[in-house]
């Protein structure tokens, strides 16, 4: 039976290009539409720029433009990339739309009508320049545990400490400079934990991965709590109805944009809207998300859509980060690689490819290995799946003018390839792409063993086996047949020119059942070629920011230009200070945390717990076992994932550009730092 679907990934913001960090989730999802569709069923994909918020107002007032026009120009180059890697969306909109304000306005009506705002007056830092409220990652200054300097008002890159924006010293408006003010104003507020029970249930349910279940199940042992959904004027979006100067907060209309983008197709399609999103609707939504987001689709976003009366969704597949040769995407390495600047290079077919043989159904990172991807490409696309059609093509067209035998030699070879389609079938189904690719490539090394073992250069050579030459490679041409449907929602451009090849139509899932016999073919054309290392290198050079300075002013990433040496302190000050010798015995991941890194540290027999804000400098294997310095008479410090009992030091600007202290390699741990 047909199944009815609709698909979203994520809105990209309207402020800035797209990068390989970003398709990682436009892939995924692109894979699994195109397989839905493969198999024969109704499936749509819809996406939008996400185009509200105070970051698309600055960046438009910089500019020297209109929001409007910044989202419009973003909007066009977003289509283009999204298009060049093959990204089928049925519809890609902009959640500045009327359908989208007509629907948050429904949705947030229908919440407040049942009970589920609520209203207060808060305090919050104002620009007095610029007369507007600022969102805390729009002020800076030192950090009130470590005292870091340039740290944004929520946390510190540096010591991973957590705090409130009043909190900071010598606090500064990132927007203007001045000083920001304390003010109140009147703010609007979801009731989330109005909904806990039903969100526990639909959690359990099957909706979520189990990893998102797990972190569901700790947001709800701590507690729901409600949901700031409004922003005061100067602000970029919808206005809250029944107000002057209110505006919904981009993340409320933002998930709403996948329902208005999908009304606009329908609009333009004859499609029943409401027969889609109604509560009781049997058709099915999947919505793919990055991890960092969790809390916003798996919670807010089913609360919102329940309390007004919609369907929720049937499930949230959520995805891992994109890491680069092992380490976080880095500007200054070369590794923050834009969709342009990829496709300058490089065929945007082969990183699809890749991808897919990295992807799994877990929330788990995809590490862009650039030499095991040169060489997984040319390996599987070019010496395993291409080389069959090119070796067998070529005696079909100079032997037999290019049409295949009546009948297949091996038809029991044949028979298992199409039967092998179910299970991968099934792994395209769960989003296995991983396991996908590996039993293709499985099939792929059968098809070049069968022919290799008939040798048909050989039986080439005596015209009265020349029609076992004929029937060998109409063999081997059917099966990669068969492998290119299945490969087709990953490669499709790759698929297209081998069916024009091949002289079929498009194909579909079904199409395999029956072979290519006593057909002619078309001349073949290359359809995938090597992957230089020069190509690659060339694009990470051009991905490289330089950071050398320019005549005799300090380096833009000068230690001094942005941190500026203390006022001095006197020696006896300084040694109170205990810095030790530590051994780093473990390195985790904190979930919830985008920059802790969570280390077990060794001092001479002591074990220490310190949360340090290396996430987005190192991984956690690359720390395991070095010796480093630590201040260890620091008081521990309860933070919200647990105690820390220490401070790590690092030097650098912050971000991925940090690197931790090292003492000589004679040091050992627990010696004092003299």
């Amino acid at each position: 039976m047909q199944r009815n679907i609709l698909v979203t990934s994520a809105l990209p913001y309207a402020n800035g290009p797209i990068h390989l960090g970003h398709l990682v989730e436009y892939i995924q999802t692109d894979i699994w539409v195109r397989f839905q569709k493969l198999r024969g069923n109704h499936c749509i994909y819809v996406c939008a720029d996400d185009a509200h918020g105070t970051p698309i107002m600055l960046k438009a007032r910089e500019l020297g433009i209109t929001p409007e026009e910044l989202i419009e120009r973003m909007g066009r180059e977003h289509r283009e990339d999204f298009a060049a890697f093959g990204i089928g969306f049925d519809n890609y909109y902009t959640t500045h739309s009327p359908e989208n304000r007509e629907l948050s306005e429904l949705i947030y009506t229908r919440l407040r009508e049942a009970g589920h705002i609520d209203s207060r007056t808060i305090k919050q830092a104002f620009d007095p320049e610029q007369g507007m409220f600022l969102p805390d990652r729009y002020i800076k200054g030192d950090c009130p545990r470590c005292g870091a300097a340039g740290q944004y008002g929520d946390s510190c890159e540096v010591c991973g400490a957590t705090y409130t924006p009043t909190e900071l010293k010598n606090a500064v408006s990132v927007v203007s400079g001045a000083t920001p003010e304390e003010r109140e104003s009147l703010h609007y507020f979801f009731r989330l934990q109005d909904f806990e029970t039903m969100l526990k249930d639909w959690a359990r349910g099957g909706h979520v991965q189990q990893e998102v279940a797990n972190k569901l199940e700790e947001w709800f042992t701590e507690g729901l709590r409600e949901w700031d959904i409004s922003r005061d004027a100067p602000y970029f979006g919808f206005q809250i109805p029944g107000t002057e100067d209110k505006y919904f907060y981009v993340w409320l209309d933002a998930p709403i944009g996948y329902m208005a983008s999908f009304r606009n197709w329908c609009d333009r399609h004859g499609e029943d809207f409401d027969a889609w999103w109604k509560a009781d609707s049997d058709t099915e939504l999947y919505h793919f998300i990055g991890k960092d987001i969790v809390y916003f689709h798996a919670l807010f976003w089913p609360a919102m859509l329940h309390g007004a009366g919609f369907r929720k969704p049937t499930r949230i597949c959520a995805h891992g980060f994109m890491t680069v040769d092992g380490a976080k995407m880095s500007k200054s390495r070369g590794t923050f690689i834009m969709a342009r600047t990829y496709l300058n290079h490089l065929d945007p077919e082969y990183l699809r490819y890749y991808m897919a043989a990295k992807l799994g159904s877990h929330v788990h990172d995809l590490d862009l290995n650039l030499d095991d991807f040169t060489q997984r490409v040319n390996a599987d696309l070019v010496g395993k799946l291409v080389n069959i059609a090119s070796r067998s093509s070529s005696f079909i067209n100079k032997r037999f003018d290019g049409r295949l035998a009546a009948e297949l030699p091996a038809p029991a070879l044949y028979r298992d390839f199409v039967a092998r389609g179910e299970q991968i079938a099934e792994a395209y189904e769960n989003r296995e792409f991983s396991r996908v690719i590996r039993d293709i490539m499985a099939l792929a090394d059968q098809a070049n063993q069968y022919f290799d073992e008939e040798q048909p250069w050989v039986l080439a050579k005596d015209a009265r086996t020349l029609p076992r030459v004929q029937a060998v490679c109409t063999q081997t041409l059917n099966l990669f047949r068969v492998l290119m449907v299945y490969l087709k929602p990953v490669v499709p451009k790759i698929a297209a020119e081998a069916e024009a090849f091949l002289n079929v139509d498009a194909q579909d899932w079904q199409a395999v059942q029956t072979p290519l016999l006593d057909h002619t073919i078309n001349r073949f054309k290359p359809l995938a070629t090597r992957v230089e290392r020069e190509a690659v290198d060339a694009m990470v050079e051009e991905s490289r920011e330089t950071l050398a300075p320019k005549g005799d002013a300090p380096a833009a990433d000068s230690p001094l230009a942005d941190h500026p040496i203390a006022d001095p302190v006197d020696v006896d000050t300084f040694g109170q200070i205990d810095l030790r010798v530590a051994r780093i015995e473990d390195a985790a991941v904190v979930d919830g945390a985008d920059k802790l890194l969570q280390l077990t540290l060794d001092l001479g027999g002591e074990k220490r717990n310190v949360f340090a804000g290396l996430r987005a400098a190192y991984a956690p294997e690359d720390l395991r076992g070095r010796l480093t310095v630590v201040v260890a008479n620091l008081k521990p410090r309860k933070m919200r994932f647990g105690v820390s009992e220490g401070m790590v030091l690092a030097a650098g600007p912050g971000g991925d550009a940090l690197y931790i202290l090292e003492p000589d390699s004679g040091a050992m741990p627990g010696m004092r730092i003299r």
